[in-house]
């Protein structure tokens, strides 16, 4: 499997990659959450593993228990979130687009002080 990567939010490991899609499973610390963003190239499938997730998903905000999955549109912004004080969440994204590179995030908004859009 892939190296994780750790991120101020938690953590995320890239298990598998190959043309037009990419697999991470990530990890989101209690209290923490992810930037409001959105992606030129990409859409993404969330299914939540543990935990539960607290979703933005460009307007609406929803909540979405282990078991659960969340479809985000290429360009639509959202924002993943552990409401959770003791009880990391745990994500499986499938992201599928005709590029994939990190650099296609547009920060709208950010806890930890990166660029936004």
């Amino acid at each position: 499997m892939g190296q994780m990567e750790s991120r101020p939010w938690g953590s995320y490991e890239v298990l598998t990659t190959d043309d037009g899609y990419q697999v991470k499973r990530l990890t989101v610390k209690p209290g923490r959450r992810l930037s409001l963003q959105w992606h030129y190239h990409r859409a993404e499938k969330w299914t939540i593993v543990s935990g539960t997730a607290s979703v933005t998903l460009d307007e609406a905000h929803f909540q979405v228990p282990a078991g659960g999955f969340v479809d985000v549109p290429i360009k639509a912004a959202h924002r993943l979130a552990n409401d959770s004080e003791t009880e990391d969440l745990v994500v499986v994204e499938v992201q599928v687009g005709d590029y994939l590179g990190e650099d296609d995030i547009v920060r709208v908004e950010d806890d930890f002080g990166r660029a936004a859009a």
